[in-house]
């Protein structure tokens, strides 16, 4: 039988205590993996292990997708109506509420973020979007079409069936609920794997499904590595859809094994390089708050992280000893802590990563304005870092760094912020400072990103779509949009007395 896992805080910020079992979920029990193995699930503030879950292998994800097609076939599918579905999310969300501490605990131990920044938004957030998807379940609609008055024309979005689900790591919870909710809103079964780097919250949410009253099978959650859980829902032959959310290098490998399968709909959110844009109007303020939140929000860890911050010629000074300031001032430690703003990144691998692109600044003669360095001796901390006297083909510049590393680069005009904020592979998000709304908005209009805040970042809601141009990725997260990932659209045609 899998372990359990057990765990008591006696924090500044929280006390309590959780236990869960840390199997796979499968068919609504949790099972040992198939080779009986497990993964270490480290603590990056100390760099410890604190538990170990199931692992599971390919043979797993077969047992899974039949226990999901099962469901689909007889309690799922076309066979639950849009209000059973609604009802159920509604008590899922319900259930999220009752555990909200002990999940937003689960979650800043797990993968290091701080337990009041999980507990008033991934949590927070989380539980709407599964409230707002509650609320479509019994909308899915189609529409009938105008032909002639001999014919009833019609047309059906109907579940596509069983599902593939990846998620990432920075947002564990958050993902998972992006993902599932709009999945089973529109009536599919799921196969999901979370990251091996943060399982817990998800496995949490095993039991949380099961205490809602969801059907055994409709949602089946497997914790295994990428390149054998990963690559079996991708290349899967009976999951028919596959969504992910990660790197645009892993993205193209799932992408290039659901064409090699059975050609199954994919859509896909990756990597960001974001431009963030101050004007020389721009409340400077609100621009520094903004700015910082959006390149140091979850430690960096976020694909539309403002990374490359461009600042107009004239208040170029001014901003950057502002923007110095207040990254100077944030709080770096233990994500329990009393007043701590950024915990540790989340594992060995990304830390060293980022260290590196660090390092690759320096190398190629960037200024490390500020930080650049560990915190600490144990765990994963870095230094809010800062660079200037960039240029265009540096790594930094270039390539996402996926941590609190942001790059401030002056610009004269319009023409030219365009051109180098457009000069990216990437197209998930952007963001422009101006009191002069109608030039934030043409310049807002003209970046190449499927997300355009003006004089805000990092603002996300469950109903607005969230997704990106070029290589960030293909189809929308959240709102009605997301719902179309999820259905086939079926034309009926009815004959009322026509004869050929």
């Amino acid at each position: 039988m899998p372990s359990t896992f057990a765990y008591e805080w006696n924090t500044p910020t929280y006390k309590g205590k959780t236990s869960f079992n840390t199997g796979l979920f499968i068919n609504g029990q949790f099972v040992d993996g198939s080779n009986n193995t497990t993964i270490e699930v480290v603590n990056p503030t100390t760099g410890k292990v604190i538990t170990s879950v199931s692992e599971g292998v390919e043979k797993d994800i077969d047992i899974a997708v039949e226990a999901a097609q099962k469901a689909f076939d007889t309690v799922w599918g076309l066979n639950a109506s849009g209000s059973v579905r609604s009802e159920l999310l509604w008590k899922l969300s319900t259930v999220m509420e009752e555990h909200h501490d002990e999940l937003s605990a689960i979650e800043a131990l797990d993968n290091g973020k701080t337990f009041g920044w999980a507990q008033s938004t991934d949590v927070a957030f989380a539980t709407k979007v599964i409230k707002y998807f509650a609320g479509w379940a019994d909308k899915i609609s189609g529409q009938t079409i105008e032909t002639d008055e001999r014919k009833l024309t019609y047309t059906r979005h109907e579940p596509i069936g069983v599902v593939g689900q990846i998620i990432p790591w920075n947002f564990p919870l958050l993902m998972l609920s992006w993902k599932i909710g709009p999945a089973l809103a529109t009536g599919n079964t799921i196969v999901l794997k979370p990251s091996e780097f943060t399982p817990l919250t998800a496995i949490k949410m095993c039991e949380l499904i099961n205490k809602a009253g969801f059907p055994p099978g409709v949602v089946n959650i497997v914790t295994g590595y990428g390149h054998t859980v990963g690559a079996a829902i991708s290349s899967h032959m009976k999951i028919d859809k596959v969504a992910f959310t990660g790197s645009t290098l892993v993205g193209r490998k799932i992408m290039e094994a659901a064409a090699k399968s059975n050609l199954k709909n994919v859509t896909l959110e990756l990597g960001g390089k974001s431009p963030n844009i101050i004007f020389n109007d721009a409340d400077m303020e609100k621009a520094v708050d903004w700015t910082t939140h959006g390149i140091f929000w979850n430690h960096g860890q976020a694909c539309c992280a403002g990374s490359r911050i461009f600042v107009q010629a004239g208040i170029y000074d001014e901003f950057l000893k502002r923007f110095t300031e207040k990254a100077k001032a944030i709080k770096v430690g233990d994500p329990f802590g009393a007043g701590v703003d950024q915990g540790p990144q989340v594992s060995q691998i990304q830390y060293d990563r980022i260290m590196g692109y660090i390092e690759s600044g320096k190398t190629e003669g960037a200024t490390c304005h500020t930080g650049g360095s560990r915190v600490g001796t144990e765990g994963y901390f870095i230094e809010p870092t800062i660079f200037t006297n960039v240029k265009p083909d540096m790594k930094i510049v270039q390539e996402e760094i996926f941590g609190p590393v942001g790059v401030v680069i002056k610009f004269e005009d319009e023409a030219d912020v365009l051109r180098q904020a457009n000069d990216t592979t990437y197209g998930l998000a952007a963001a422009v400072f101006s009191q002069d709304i109608n030039r934030a908005l043409s310049t807002a209009h003209k970046l190449q990103a499927g997300t355009a805040w003006v004089n805000c970042a990092n603002q996300l809601h469950a109903n607005v779509p969230f997704g990106g141009f070029k290589q960030s990725g293909i189809g929308r997260e959240l709102g009605e949009y997301a719902l179309h990932n999820y259905t086939n659209v079926k034309a009926v045609h009815v004959n009322l007395g026509h004869t050929l």
